[in-house]
């Protein structure tokens, strides 16, 4: 039987100014990428820079978290933008957090939009091929990291590499959306419901929806949200889980690797 390999990515460097979000330092430990937010819904110069340097220091694969222009909401509002506005605002924010990384000489390994650009993207591909084209601007050998939908469509449709995330903490619907995180519900806080699913999902490739639909889904990386109560010790916790049901944590990058040799 094949090895069994998944990347643990997190989304990071969201606080800002006086303002903080997430536990970062004790989150590293336990990710394999981190999502670095680029300063439309959270970050700025500073944090970022702190960010990229943690990474390093832990041997962790750096990508892109770029969102809708949105630090009062935190990206997780609806913003009306053109398909122009969303390419270049994406191209934007990857080439501010390249800087970052070419200062300590880490390679940029992907692109996870946040939040609400994210979730739009997933059912509207005109978006989806926006935001698809400011990445492939950068540079067109980026890991697009898509939950599904018209994004990861978008991003194959245009001769890119696809790390299909899943979300543990959070319920899905059954056409593979997430459930709205204005529902009761939508974000599951029992971390052994947590771990538990996080393992089925890697082991069985499978999710139940809200209403029992069985999803079937490729798993390359597995999102762990920061800015949750206890994140720290619950993505340490997810971390010994799948180590002890036999499944090798690495970057996204070599999970792709990986697969593609098999």
């Amino acid at each position: 039987m094949a090895e069994r390999v998944v990347d643990l990515n997190c989304d990071m460097g969201e606080s800002f100014g006086a303002w903080t979000m997430g536990d970062d330092e004790r989150m590293f430990p336990s990710i394999s990428s981190a999502n670095v937010a680029c300063g439309f819904h959270g970050g700025d110069p500073r944090v970022m820079a702190r960010t990229v340097e943690m990474a390093k220091r832990h041997g962790v694969a750096v990508g892109a978290h770029p969102a809708f222009p949105d630090l009062v909401g935190f990206g997780r509002r609806n913003i009306g933008v053109t398909p122009e506005e969303a390419r270049t605002d994406v191209l934007y924010q990857i080439g501010a957090l390249s800087a970052f990384c070419r200062r300590v000489d880490l390679p940029l390994q992907h692109v996870k939009p946040h939040g609400q650009l994210n979730n739009l993207a997933m059912t509207d591909r005109v978006l989806a091929d926006a935001i698809v084209a400011g990445i492939k601007d950068f540079d067109p050998n980026l890991l697009v990291v898509a939950y599904g939908g018209e994004f990861a469509k978008a991003a194959r449709a245009a001769g890119m590499r696809v790390a299909s995330e899943v979300f543990a903490d959070r319920e899905y619907n059954a056409d593979g959306t997430l459930v709205s995180r204005r529902l009761p519900g939508a974000v599951i806080t029992d971390p052994a419901r947590v771990v538990e699913r996080a393992v089925s999902m890697v082991l069985e490739g499978r999710v139940r929806a809200v209403d029992g639909t069985v999803l079937t889904i490729p798993v390359h990386t597995i999102c762990t949200h920061g800015d949750t109560p206890g994140a720290a010790d619950l993505a340490a916790r997810l971390r010994v889980a799948l180590e002890g049901a036999g499944v090798r944590i690495a970057s996204m990058t070599e999970v792709l690797r990986q697969e593609a040799a098999a």
